[in-house]
């Protein structure tokens, strides 16, 4: 019997493999370092690191360890609100459409919410830079969702 991915598990794990794949300190640094924001592609490979971690701080101060936990923290709530989100919809999803709009909201409103809960680890917070970092979260979602999107439309829904 061949096993199906399911809308919830295709979401999932395509959130968990952006995150993996272009959030590391390396990609981080280097997409930093090699490319422009001035350029179209340069500017998609910055929004493309957004959710970024690392395992240490950039240096011993007090801030960078704020920092360092708020960026490791936004990276597993985003993936846990995708799941959560996914959870509970796609259960009236069986794919196609609806699975590609469901997998791109969920990595809209789950990177959203994870910066702005996330903005108040660091030092200094405010209610309006929260609100900033979730719409620079929503912009991530908007233009990288896309890609949990397709492979949560290709998967088969919970009652198929």
């Amino acid at each position: 019997m061949a096993r199906t991915r399911t809308v919830t598990g295709a979401g999932i794990i395509a959130t968990v493999a952006l995150v993996l794949l272009f959030g590391n300190q390396p990609f981080v640094e280097w997409v930093s370092r090699h490319t422009s924001s001035d350029s179209a592609w340069g500017w998609f490979l910055r929004v493309l690191t957004w959710p970024r971690w690392a395992f240490g701080p950039v240096d011993g101060s007090s801030g960078a360890m704020r920092r360092l936990l708020a960026d490791d923290l936004r990276a597993l709530l985003l993936v846990l609100f995708v799941a959560l989100i996914l959870g509970v919809v796609s259960k009236a999803v069986t794919g196609g459409a609806g699975g590609f709009l469901l997998g791109w909201s969920a990595l809209i409103f789950g990177s959203a919410l994870a910066a702005f809960i996330t903005a108040f680890i660091i030092s200094d917070p405010t209610f309006v830079g929260a609100l900033q970092a979730a719409a620079a979260g929503s912009a991530y979602g908007l233009f990288v969702g896309w890609v949990v999107g397709a492979l949560t439309g290709t998967a088969k829904g919970a009652g198929s």
